[in-house]
């Protein structure tokens, strides 16, 4: 799928990362018949699905089992491969911070019905959804709360109801951006994967293209525009090594934990994470709740200790509670990430988890059994935000550079990103394109 181009050329646009930011623009760019390279820190992984395939791309300690921390212990989920966390998502197409942007000058409308179009984003089908959802639905109902079916790009004809989304789709159900990224080398993009970028080329002030490292060792790529989408990880240390200041800070991660409890019943089977969705509290109160159970008591482990992983599998329910955090934390020039959980942050959670634990315990869990998992995060952003690295055209001080991804994000959206992320790619790429 990749392929690695000549070193003495220049490209019109250098898109740094293929996941939902880099890989719309790579699509909307080549479709316009613009010349297009995208450079990929992983690789395009041809198998998903399994724990096993998961520890190749998801971002890891010195130990392949432990997943990214911040130094005060905040699990931060992320992988790195084509397509970004994208393929790893659940799938979900909801709006977010639509208002804060227009707010900032940016107005999304039409990018996200197209957007939506082109993912196929619709409720969740009744089909997919097991008698575990419809229990929590039901009991959310009779409390006088509002769970409703989540937005999704999961097409029921495909989804086999594995359940393990969140390691990739084995059979093709969820859009990602590999979608696009196809495409787009179809209309004549060029990929190269393992390629790691450290640093923006600039001269006399402006871009000039990107150094980066790989098989064949250093390597510049040289491109009349820039444009960082390696994610709100990666983007600010690139542009922090490029000595452009500003990026790094202002670091949220859509906290969350994980609410568990084990019922009487033989066997919960299997459905879509995240199926539903209550957003009733998100304006006021700062949280969404969403049903989520890991299947694996490997992960449960890393996430809630040894009770996580010595829950029934198959007995057990699950609700998260996402929240806004606040943007305390930050992106140092080595990669090393601070992310602390601030008394706002902690005073969201427990209010978010005591309400899912009212939810479970009417849809017939057994309140003894509750386990509540550490905090954790999986959206990261706000490290080049707008209003502080770049302009309402998202836009660097530094001459045809830009950013599009989650670090553009003015702050925590307390829900799921891609739809926004893609609907401002859409807006970017023709700007660029004239």
């Amino acid at each position: 799928m990749g392929h690695r181009g000549a070193r003495d050329r220049t490209y019109e646009f250098v898109i740094v990362g293929s996941g939902a930011g880099g890989a719309t623009l790579a699509h909307e760019l080549s479709k316009r018949g613009r010349e297009v390279v995208v450079l990929e820190r992983g690789r395009g992984e041809e198998r998903v699905g399994t724990l096993k395939d998961a520890m190749r791309y998801y971002d890891t300690s010195w130990l392949p089992l432990l997943p990214r921390r911040s130094r005060e212990g905040v699990v931060v989920w992320r992988n790195i491969m084509a397509g970004g966390s994208t393929v790893t998502s659940c799938g979900n197409g909801v709006r977010c911070l639509q208002s804060e942007l227009r707010d900032l000058g940016v107005e999304l409308e039409a990018e996200l019905a197209e957007a939506a179009a082109d993912l196929n984003v619709s409720p969740i089908a009744d089909g997919l959804l097991a008698a575990r959802s419809h229990r929590i639905m039901d009991a959310s109902a009779a409390l006088g709360y509002r769970m409703e079916p989540m937005p999704k790009f999961i097409n029921p004809a495909l989804c086999i109801k594995c359940g393990k989304c969140v390691f990739g789709c084995p059979v093709g159900a969820k859009w990602t951006a590999l979608d696009y990224l196809k495409e787009a080398q179809k209309n004549g993009a060029e990929v190269m994967f393992q390629a790691e970028v450290g640093q923006v080329l600039l001269q006399n002030g402006r871009a000039t293209g990107v150094l980066h490292r790989g098989p064949d060792g250093s390597v510049e790529t040289h491109g009349k525009t820039v444009i960082l989408a390696a994610g709100g990880l990666g983007t600010p240390v690139i542009l922090q090594q490029s000595g452009i200041g500003g990026a790094g800070a202002n670091l949220f991660v859509d906290l969350f934990v994980n609410t568990y409890g084990v019922t009487d019943d033989h066997e919960q089977p299997a459905e879509p994470t995240m199926t539903l969705v209550d957003r009733e509290f998100h304006d006021k109160d700062g949280f969404i709740l969403s049903p989520f159970v890991n299947r694996s008591r490997v992960v449960r482990f890393v996430e809630a200790g040894v009770r996580g992983s010595l829950l029934p599998s198959r007995r057990t329910v699950g609700i998260m509670t996402k929240i806004a955090d606040e943007a305390s934390g930050r992106v140092g020039p080595d990669g090393t990430i601070s992310k602390p959980v601030t008394e706002r942050d902690w005073a969201r959670l427990r209010r978010g988890s005591s309400i899912a634990m009212e939810i479970l315990s009417r849809a017939g869990a057994d309140p003894d059994s509750f386990v509540v998992s550490k905090p954790q995060g999986a959206h990261p952003g706000g490290t080049a935000a707008i209003g502080t690295c770049v302009d309402s055209d998202l836009r660097t001080r530094v001459a045809n550079l830009f950013v599009c991804d989650a670090s553009v994000l003015p702050q925590a959206p307390g829900a799921p990103p891609i739809l926004t992320i893609v609907a401002l790619a859409k807006r970017l790429s023709k700007a660029l394109a004239g």
